[in-house]
């Protein structure tokens, strides 16, 4: 089968400038950690095609869940109507998050899962006769999704500006990003926690809800956070009256070590917004996790009080059979994730402790991540000429600007995780040596 051109597809793809983007590599199969391409190439999906595939392709057991489900009911109107799949996945949600999150709300994908978090907050206050609460905090590299709502909460990505007009205000925080021997990690802290006072203390009033991704930021270029900042900001929103939102969407199902970061965190938020993995990688599903006080919020004999938010594919009996299946491996298999945090030091000691031109490494969990001395930026002609050399070494890997992340399936195999971090010992030093340059006009 010949290799597609851009122009051999009518497909426009997404983050892509068409012009000048590489054609699209043709994926045929998948099984595993391992990619087959059109050509025969394999590579190695070091980043579970984009923080989604939790137990690797073609699992076994998720491909059965769906297969059997299919066969019984495939779709149904979700307003008005439930099915076991769906029953089944809510009560494991809140078996198995914060105790105090107990009403489950589906929609389809992460963008979505914090479009209901921030309608939710905000109609909490409306409900509560303070219309005045209208107003959001977000954090400096936040980054919540791409339709309007959730770039509403996040408007420091690099890709919400050409849509300023449309978005209100945004109170913009700094987020003190760390890594293991920072000298200022302390300090950052401070700082921020001082601002996010500050800000409460001169209007406690006009605040509705946080929104924070909880220990690492993911697109902002995997910069994490210590458990402290989230136990003192949660602190001080909940003292204030302001609800805590976490973004999970990536850092949920195993991928900081625990189940969900705020776990790990040792915090408990009012809002839990989670997907990608929430399939294992299969299906398009979203849910968000509410307490208690927000639900009844809603609860009214009054049907104008309801919460009104749905979507076609709204509780898919087919993406629920297909979640119900991968959280119960997760229950079953928790080695798996609990594991790659210790395999990711022992690599990175192994392969990279003599590279010079990488700094700054930092694991959390399953997410490891460095940076690579260079002047790369996200729109950088570099940051593409590196992708492309990965997949020449046979692994996709795709740099933040200048970060290096890795954050496998967690089927990854001793052998392949070496083959990730080898690949990256020879691109830094193909970088050191100048080996990618600019090319001059």
């Amino acid at each position: 089968m010949p290799i597609l051109t851009m122009t051999d597809s009518p497909i426009w793809q997404p983050f892509t400038q068409m012009k000048t983007a590489d054609a699209p590599l043709k994926v045929v199969r998948a099984q595993g950690a391992m990619l087959e391409l059109s050509d025969g190439r394999r590579i190695i999906d070091a980043i579970s095609s984009w923080w989604v595939t939790l137990h690797g392709h073609s699992h076994p057991v998720l491909a059965q869940a769906i297969s059997e489900q299919a066969q019984t009911l495939e779709h149904v109107i979700f307003a008005g109507f439930t099915h076991e799949p769906a029953e089944q996945l809510a009560h494991l949600l809140c078996a198995h998050s914060p105790a105090g999150l107990q009403r489950v709300f589906f929609s389809d994908n992460g963008s979505t899962a914090v479009e209901v978090a921030l309608k939710m907050a905000y109609q909490y206050w409306q409900r509560r006769g303070q219309p005045q609460r209208s107003r959001f905090i977000g954090f400096v590299g936040g980054y919540h999704g791409d339709t309007l709502g959730a770039m509403t909460v996040g408007q420091s990505s690099p890709w919400w500006q050409p849509f300023q007009p449309l978005l209100p205000p945004l109170t913009l925080l700094p987020y003190p990003a760390t890594y293991p021997g920072d000298p200022e990690a302390a300090t950052k802290e401070a700082q921020a926690i001082a601002q996010l006072e500050d800000t409460l203390k001169a209007d406690p009033e006009t605040y509705a809800a946080l929104f924070i991704e909880p220990l690492v930021q993911g697109a902002a270029g995997m910069r994490m956070c210590r458990p402290t900042f989230l136990q003192a900001i949660s602190e001080i929103a909940k003292a204030y009256g302001v609800l805590v939102v976490y973004d999970e969407v990536m850092t949920g199902f195993g991928r900081t070590g625990a189940l969900f970061a705020c776990e790990k965190a040792g915090t408990q938020p009012d809002l839990l917004c989670l997907s990608k993995g929430l399939s294992g990688g299969c299906l398009p599903i979203a849910v968000t996790l509410a307490t208690e006080e927000i639900y009844q919020a809603f609860y009214d004999d009054d049907p104008t009080r309801a919460f009104y938010h749905s979507h076609s594919y709204t509780g898919n009996p087919l993406a629920c059979a297909a979640s119900v299946a991968s959280f119960r491996l997760l229950l079953s298999e928790p080695e798996r994730y609990q594991s790659l945090e210790t395999r990711h030091w022992q690599c990175q000691r192994q392969y990279l402790a003599d590279v010079s031109n990488l700094k700054h490494f930092r694991t959390c969990g399953t997410i490891a991540a460095m940076e690579l001395e260079t002047e790369a930026s996200y729109f950088s002609d570099l940051v593409p000429r590196l992708r492309r050399r990965f997949i020449e070494l046979g692994v996709l890997l795709r740099p933040l600007g200048n970060t290096l992340y890795i954050l496998p399936p967690y089927c990854i195999t001793d052998a392949e995780l070496a083959t990730v971090y080898q690949a990256i010992r020879q691109v830094a030093i193909e970088v050191a040596q100048g080996c990618f340059a600019p090319v001059s006009a």
